[in-house]
């Protein structure tokens, strides 16, 4: 389960480790898939390293990292800016998933043990509880863990860091355009398709996650809504 991390205490401007870099690009990742920093907000390099406690160069290869995951939008002139979907952009991100995701269930059906298959209730069970406490925003993660670590257990690393980022973007398109009361998948999917490909079902289970997909795409609204200036100090608590 990925939760939002505590961004470690400051340590000044000349503590731009690795480890808090890392920590740095998770907290703002979240914030931005969580809907914390909304799309087409802002994020100033001076106002992020005041927050940070970090140089200015370490924020902005921290929001390169950021852009290289369409998560953040690098405009000359105008600098960094949550990436705010556009609905081309949001049917050609469903698009890739249903082709890269349904071929992968094949292979997934004959590799998975009881350990993969108990990682994956795992999964399921936390979004359960998140959609039952009204949490669309973790729902929104952990239904990306899933479908992330679904594709993990095809063994092919390279197609499940697509498969990874490619649910980060869904998250974004979810959090922005997502209907109230229709926030990303339905958890009886999920569990059907781990009793398929626990089966061996393969052919079957990718019919289940092209129909599971297209009926997540479905619910998409799309709306345009107004930039904002982010309160940094607000959203990370630092």
């Amino acid at each position: 389960m990925n939760q939002r991390q505590e961004v470690p205490s400051r340590r000044g401007k000349n503590g731009d480790g690795a480890e808090r870099h890392e920590a740095i690009h998770r907290a703002i990742s979240d914030a931005i898939i969580e809907h914390r920093l909304k799309p087409g907000a802002r994020l100033r390099e001076d106002a992020l390293a005041e927050v940070f406690g970090v140089s200015r160069t370490g924020i902005r290869k921290i929001l390169q990292r950021l852009a290289l995951e369409q998560l953040v939008t690098l405009t000359p002139r105008r600098g960094a800016s949550v990436t705010r979907p556009t609905a081309e952009e949001a049917r050609e991100v469903f698009d890739a998933r249903q082709m890269v995701e349904c071929g992968l269930m094949p292979e997934v059906a004959r590799r998975i043990d009881a350990q993969g298959a108990q990682s994956l209730r795992e999964l399921s069970a936390r979004e359960q509880q998140a959609l039952r406490e009204d949490d669309h925003s973790a729902a929104i993660r952990h239904s990306a863990d899933f479908h992330t670590r679904l594709a993990r257990l095809a063994g092919n690393a390279t197609l499940a860091d697509f498969v990874e980022r490619l649910c980060f973007r869904s998250s974004l398109i979810l959090a922005v355009y997502g209907m109230p009361g229709h926030l990303g998948c339905e958890t009886h999917d999920h569990d059907a398709l781990i009793a398929l490909l626990e089966k061996g079902r393969g052919e079957e289970a990718a019919e289940r996650m092209d129909e599971h997909l297209r009926a997540v795409e479905a619910t998409l609204a799309i709306v345009e809504e107004e930039q904002e200036t982010p309160d940094l100090h607000r959203i990370f608590h630092v």
